[in-house]
Parts: C-alpha cells; structure tokens; sequence
C-alpha cells in the first residue's frame, strides 16, 4: 500500500567534483569538463552537463570518453575538496530538518512528513535549497514526493538546478511515461532483460502481474514492480556521523616493538579496507586507539578525505600511531577504527593512488574474494618465510584443507601453517583480535 502522508526530499548536488571545480575556477565554466579519466587506463569519476551531450558518463574509461568528447577538458580532481564541501553541505542540512539519511558523498534524504501542518514542505525544501546554493556556491536539485523512490526520480527528472513536487495524485501520471531504466536499482543486465520482453516504459512495467515479475526476476523483480507502481516502504535511515568498523587486539604479553606495531596496524587497516569496498562504502575519519601496560587508554583520529584505499589510510595510521606513543612504556593493546561512514564506489579515491595501486587492488579484492580475505596479505604484515633445516623456503598453500593434528598432553593442536601468515602474527605472537562494529 502507498503512504499518502509521507513527505520525503532528495536532494542530490549537480555534477558535484565538476561542480566544486567550477567553483575553484571559473573559466571552465560552460565547457565540457571531466573529473578523472586523463589516462588511457583511468576512470570518469564526473563529468560537466556539457560532456554528457557527448555520450561521456561517470565510470566511463578515459579512453573511450576522449574518443567521445576530443575538446574536453580533463580535471585530475582533489577529494580534499569534495570531502570538505560535502561535510559543510551535510552540517547545513542536520541544522534545519528533523530526520535526515546521508545516502552518499552527494545525496540526502529528508523526512519531513508531519512538518506540512506547520509549513509547506515545498516551500521549505525550496528555502533550503536556496540556503546551500547561496553559502556553498553549488548547484543542488531536489525532488519532494510520498517516497525515496519517487523523489529520487524526480530530482533527476528536473536537472540540473531545479526542483520539482509530485504529490501523491499526481505520481502515477509522472512515473508512466518515463523509460523503465529511470527507476533506481535497474541495471544494464535487469534493462537487457525487460527490453527483450517489451518493456521499455515505466507503465508497461507496472501492468505486468506481480507473479511473473516474480518468476522472471524472483524478489528484485518484485521490488521493481513496486517502484513502477509508486510504492517504495523504506524509511530515512537518520544519519548517524559515528557508524563505524574496526578492529583491536590485545597481546598475550606487553611489547613495545614499534616495527611489529606497524605491521598491525597495517593489517588490520588492510582487512577494514576490503570490508569497505566489499560493502561500496567510503571512510571519512580514522581512529587509533593504545593502552599502556598501566591500563592508561589514548586515542587520536582525523578527518580525511572520502577513500577506501589501503596506502593513504595506512600511511595515516602510522601517523597517528607516531603522535600516540610518546611514553616509553610497553603496550597492551592497539586498535584502529574508521568512522563516518557513506555509500560511494572505489574508483573516487582514485586521486590518492596511481592507477596501477589502484588496479592491484581490484585484482587482489578477487582472489580474496574467492579464496578467502587472508589469501592476500601486504608484505610488510607477515614475519620472512619459513625454511626447512636446509634454509629452504617452506612453501605455504592456502587451498590446502587438511589439518595436521598433534596431540600434547591431551590437546589437540592445529600445524600452524594452516593458518594464514597475518593471523599467525597477531595471535601466536602477540594476542588475539577482535573485530569491532559500530
């Protein structure tokens, strides 16, 4: 059933890295502009109104995006910078609204059902708007309807810089006559398949029997029957700026051997990373915690960019650990954190890296991906390899499944090659981990 009360705004900033260049420099205003994608091997991260007149997209190879738009004007981009206005654009919305939801580094989601018996949601939305685009100096959209799936629509459907309602009366004859692919969520695979079958208009879609939805694309195909036919149940999740993932670990006996330090921290950095961009999401704050052999507990953090890549969130645990331990006291126990978490993809972290690190990790996501997050360790994590009484490398395979079992004194012990070299380093030598969730 569709909730008429509901009141939900989606505001999404226009082209926002290309925007936020615009701003830095306003020649490249009206030209067709790419953020990313200067290399053969790079990737479109954004692109101006102007290059989309081209055919050029975000993910586009750089390429192919060339080939497309030859006088386009290609930006390497500063996530510095976005990550900076993205967090002033999110304090300016959680200073006027009730409930908000940070969908990603560019979009939120306002709940403002209730408020219409005080004021006009409409006019309030379009206040809000004007607020951001007067103190930012960015364009920003938005649409306002009975649910995140229509009002995600319709601030597409008014780009750039506009605004646009749907009341409830009025959706089913605003979602009709738009292309099935307009619904979020339908994918190139999803849009092949509805296009062999006919279905090309959102209103073909939603006169489809909610059955053979059902047997053609199982559950998605019924939640895309729902979004066709203007119904979308899912709440505003309220914004919470503490959501986080991490991991710490308490040794078996105090140390203070900075090197092994590192090399945690390292690899729990490594194993919080993957989770991220197994999970499309991006950090904005990184937290490293110590505690002394006397029990004493202190923590650092700092706010960086959007990313979810290893070298530049190592490199500033690493840091942090350095401004941490400043007595010359054994450690108990180290733990990192990353916070302030958000839905984006890999390919916008692409300025700390090269490409070529860049690719290294999308080749090693896959083999942890199919053989397990501890097939692939950093070099730096684990101890030099093993070797026989001869000095001869003891090769280690991950694929092999049989346990050596000991027994002493009636336990049963596990051949410690059975175990991965990271978790070898931690627990045999050090102490245990643990994985944390916030």
């Amino acid at each position: 059933m569709v909730d008429k009360s509901k009141h939900i705004i989606h505001m999404d900033q226009d082209a926002f890295f290309v925007s936020v260049e615009l701003r830095k420099n306003h020649k490249l205003a009206g030209k067709p502009v790419i953020v990313g994608g200067n290399s053969d091997r790079g990737v479109v991260t954004s692109c101006s109104y102007e290059a989309r007149k081209f055919g050029v997209h975000a993910a586009m190879p750089g390429r192919m995006a060339k080939q497309l738009c030859p006088q386009a004007i290609f930006v390497r981009g500063n996530m510095d910078d976005y990550s900076k206005a993205s967090h002033e654009i999110t304090e300016i919305i959680a200073d006027r609204v009730p409930l908000f939801e940070k969908a990603s580094i560019d979009e939120h989601y306002i709940d403002m059902t209730g408020m219409d018996k005080f004021f006009g949601c409409m006019k309030f939305a379009s206040e809000l708007r004007q607020t951001i685009i007067k103190e930012m100096g960015l364009p920003i959209s938005f649409g306002l309807s009975i649910n995140k799936t229509v009002s995600k629509i319709g601030t597409n459907e008014c780009k750039p810089n506009g605004e646009k309602e749907i009341p409830f009366p009025e959706v089913r004859d605003f979602l009709n006559p738009l292309a099935v692919h307009k619904i979020p969520g339908i994918g190139d695979a999803t849009y092949k398949k509805l296009s062999e079958m006919g279905v090309r208009k959102i209103q073909t879609l939603a006169e489809i029997p909610q059955d053979l939805m059902f047997k053609i694309l199982g559950q998605h195909g019924l939640g895309l029957w729902q979004k066709a036919n203007g119904i979308d149940p899912s709440p505003v999740v309220p914004y919470r700026e503490r959501k986080s993932i991490g991991t710490q670990t308490t040794f078996e006996s105090d140390s203070m051997d900075i090197s092994k330090m590192k090399a945690i921290l390292s690899g729990m950095v490594t194993n919080l990373t993957y989770d991220l961009r197994s999970q499309q999401k991006l950090t904005a704050c990184i937290t490293v915690t110590i505690r002394y052999s006397n029990f004493e507990t202190v923590t650092q953090q700092a706010r960086i960019p959007y990313t979810a890549l290893d070298s530049f969130l190592i490199a500033k645990a690493h840091d942090l650990f350095k401004k941490l331990y400043t007595k010359r006291m054994l450690l108990r126990l180290i733990g990192v954190k990353l916070s302030h978490l958000v839905s984006g993809f890999e390919q916008i972290g692409l300025y700390h890296t090269s490409e070529v690190e860049y690719d290294l990790y999308q080749a090693m996501d896959k083999v942890r991906n199919h053989y397990g997050i501890e097939s692939v360790v950093k070099a730096c994590i684990v101890r030099g390899p093993e070797r026989d009484e001869n000095g001869k490398v003891i090769k280690y395979n991950p694929r092999k499944k049989k346990k050596e079992k000991q027994v002493e004194d009636g336990e049963e012990k596990v051949d410690e090659r059975q175990r991965s070299r990271i978790r070898t380093f931690i627990n045999a030598e050090l102490g245990t981990a643990t994985k944390l969730d916030g």
